[in-house]
């Protein structure tokens, strides 16, 4: 798995309901061809990432395909899981800049 391209944005909590600070990240990625998960019109993934003090943690992910909008009924695997949370902890803070 391979991100491309990304972005953040910093999800407004008007209400005052949530604890701490939520960021969607929108992931570009690319899978190889032998890959389950592939599909020609390319894949994104969506996560919400909260920032709790010191807890940071991916609260929900999806797998989406590009050309359809399509969520995909497949899960990250552990090792993914863990790049793509090492990815949003590095990249949150420029979501405080949208």
């Amino acid at each position: 798995m391979e991100f491309t391209e990304y972005t953040v944005e910093k999800i407004r909590d008007a209400f005052g309901i949530v604890q701490g600070e939520r960021y969607e990240f929108v992931l570009e990625f690319e899978v190889d061809e032998e890959d389950e998960l592939y599909t020609p019109q390319g894949l994104l993934l969506r996560v919400i990432y909260s920032v709790n003090g010191e807890e940071k943690k991916i609260v929900k992910h999806e797998i989406i395909e590009r050309g359809t909008q399509k969520v995909l009924e497949f899960d990250l695997e552990d090792d993914e899981l863990e790049e793509t949370e090492a990815f949003c902890a590095a990249h949150y803070n420029e979501g405080e800049e949208s």
